[in-house]
């Protein structure tokens, strides 16, 4: 039988200006859910430009913990509007911050914070001047509208992390993200095309929906490509933003078409663990 649900993808530029990103958000969220979005995700750091491009910079005043300003402000709308909410936050927990996002259920709860796992450290993306790489695992949080999965831009490179949160049960896959070229150079399409078929490709090797929510606009010297998308369980784009509008993308999914995947093709079941003893060794 059919289990379909609606989610919304926000893509948005950001500025300066954290309290404007997060009006926007908000604005952009609730056009989402009142286009019958049952499951919203906002690009990651949401509230701030893409502050790692710069090696060293004081961005502490942009940190938040698991239930600060970020949490209040979207899970009275959770709760109101009766959705799930997943918003990217950068986090302070203790002496340490992380990339963070935070899963909030349609009853206003915080019910995951996942903590971004792989953490570049290349030109413009200085990220591990800024974040400590996650403590916690990977999640799969239960909701009402299906069980999903959090993960965080970088993230999207390593099929690992797709197969444990497909093997733990995860239907649908969201990768809020922050990626694009430097300003100064047109986006190479193999650069991009690499990117989205990787993606692709953990759909269909896990028989998973998949979301990446990108950013878009020029900050600094980096130029973010957008081009949000949703992907079904055997790569098929079902939806897709623009190279440089904000928009609010919405897609329908039916996550019955999963099993289909996992059932005809076999791909878990025929798994060799076994023979992956080399994956686990440096």
């Amino acid at each position: 039988m059919a289990k379909k649900v609606r989610i919304g993808l926000i893509q948005m530029a950001m500025s300066s200006d954290t309290l404007a990103n997060v009006k926007k958000a908000v604005f952009m969220t609730i056009e989402a859910v009142n286009k019958g979005a049952k499951i919203v995700c906002l690009p990651e750091l949401y509230k701030t430009l893409y502050f790692p491009q710069d090696k060293k910079k004081n961005v502490k005043k942009n940190l938040e913990s698991q239930k600060g300003e970020s949490y209040k402000t979207f899970s009275a709308i959770a709760k109101e509007k009766k959705v799930t909410l997943i918003i990217p936050i950068f986090e302070v927990a203790g002496n340490k911050h992380y990339n963070t996002a935070l899963v909030i259920g349609d009853k206003g709860k915080l019910l995951s914070a996942y903590r971004k796992m792989h953490i570049p450290h290349d030109p413009k993306f200085y990220e591990k001047n800024y974040f400590s790489e996650g403590n916690r695992g990977y999640k799969v949080v239960k909701t009402k509208y299906g069980k999903i999965s959090p993960l965080i831009c970088f993230d999207q490179w390593f099929p690992e992390a797709a197969r444990i949160n497909a093997l733990n049960g995860a239907e649908i896959l969201f990768y809020p993200t922050a990626i694009g070229s430097f300003a100064d150079n047109d986006t190479p399409e193999d650069m991009h095309d690499g990117w989205e078929t990787v993606q692709r490709g953990h759909a269909i090797a896990n028989g998973v929906h998949v979301v990446a929510v990108n950013r878009v606009g020029k900050e600094g010297d980096l130029k973010f490509w957008g081009q949000s998308f949703v992907c079904d369980s055997f790569g098929k784009i079902i939806a897709k933003a623009s190279k440089d509008k904000e928009e609010v993308l919405l897609a329908d999914l039916d996550l019955s078409y999963n099993d289909f995947i996992k059932n005809g093709w076999g791909f878990m079941r025929n798994r060799r663990p076994d023979s992956y003893k080399r994956i686990l060794q440096k």
